[in-house]
């Protein structure tokens, strides 16, 4: 997640550069009022964050494939598939937002990693922080789309590939009680493309780098959500303008709502939406200029890869009783490794996921 301060609405360009997208003469007028970027701090902070998320996240991969680091130190490597293909998506991601950033003139911080406890993930996602406003909603489209774009790169080829090293066994009810992973649209699609099965009538053990690119998904759609300083937040306001809190209010709602009858993991992000990310959107400097036609075609694809990846109950725990229903559900194989959450049936108890706010907003 890009941790905005939003404070100093000029920008500058670097010389040289080329637009992605057609330019206008709102650009001439960006460059006029453009003033040199803040002086670069020491990247010590940021290695060290991101060498201790490295370490963290390979933690959690060596449980994934039920190995114990801490007794066999050489387990390590069993988790570098899961932490390497999962942190090549947050830096993926990141320097989405950190390239479109740059080039229109914000000055930008390196990226931020945010180690966490070995469970699940290993880490509660990486940030960047941006000392300035995009003075446009242009420019604003470009920031935030980029990020979850960038990211998808590297995570839809880990699902195909990570899938291609599963493991596909037949339905079977014994598997011992653990964390139901959810689905999404794009994620059943690869499955059943990849498989050549439907994903339903089997039971697929997760390869850890199918494991990384599902969270991969995951980080995507939850910075997707069309709120606030969310990437999702970002888009719509740049796609909307001023109603974009009129979006925004009605989908933190719809966040309650889902709470409410689905996954309560729900109620921590309406939380953090409503009192640490904030709801509404700040006005950039020019509010009123929308956006060209190239940019409004890409902004509702973004919306749609939104929609594709999004999973109304993302973690659910599996329950001792559940293991005795014939109807698939998916948990831990005697090894210790994921099964594909292809099969995903909700249950009455589910956990939040961990705030994940990599990438950008």
């Amino acid at each position: 997640m890009n941790d905005s301060d939003f404070q100093d609405p000029t920008t500058t360009r670097s010389p040289g550069s080329v637009d992605p997208f057609p330019r206008s003469a709102s650009d001439a007028l960006e460059r006029r009022l453009a003033r040199p970027p803040a002086r670069r701090r020491s990247p010590r902070l940021n290695l060290f964050l991101f060498g201790a998320t490295l370490v963290t996240t390979t933690l959690a991969g060596a449980f994934h494939v039920g190995q114990d680091p801490f007794s066999d130190p050489w387990a390590m490597l069993s988790g570098l598939p899961f932490s390497l293909t999962l942190l090549t998506i947050l830096l993926f991601h990141e320097f989405g937002h950190y390239t479109l950033a740059m080039w229109h003139g914000i000055p930008t911080s390196l990226p931020y990693f945010i180690p966490g406890p070995p469970i699940l993930v290993g880490t509660f996602g990486a940030f960047i922080r941006m000392n300035g406003m995009p003075r446009s909603r242009k420019a604003l489209f470009d920031v935030g789309a980029a990020g979850p774009w960038a990211g998808m790169v590297v995570a839809v080829p880990a699902v195909v590939i990570g899938l291609a090293l599963s493991e596909i066994r037949p339905l079977d009810g014994g598997m011992s009680v653990g964390v139901a992973l959810g689905n999404s649209l794009l994620f059943e699609l690869l499955s059943r493309v990849v498989l050549g099965v439907d994903p339903d009538s089997v039971t697929v053990i997760l390869h850890p780098v199918a494991l990384a690119g599902w969270f991969g998904l995951f980080v995507t759609f939850l910075n997707l959500l069309p709120v606030g300083q969310l990437d999702g937040g970002h888009v719509v306001y740049a796609l909307f303008g001023r109603r974009h809190r009129t979006i925004s209010r009605l989908f933190l709602l719809v966040v309650v709502g889902m709470g409410i009858y689905g996954w309560q993991g729900w109620f921590l992000w309406a939380a953090m939406l409503a009192f640490v990310l904030r709801v509404d959107h700040p006005d950039t400097a020019d509010a009123h200029t929308p956006l060209d036609p190239t940019r409004r075609t890409a902004a509702w694809l973004t919306i749609g890869m939104f929609l594709v990846t999004f999973m109304p109950v993302p973690l659910s725990v599996v329950l001792p009783d559940e293991s005795s229903r014939s109807a698939p559900i998916e948990r831990r194989d005697d090894r210790g490794r994921w099964p594909t959450p292809s099969n995903l049936q909700p249950i009455d108890v589910s956990i939040p996921a961990p705030p994940v706010v990599a990438s950008s907003t």
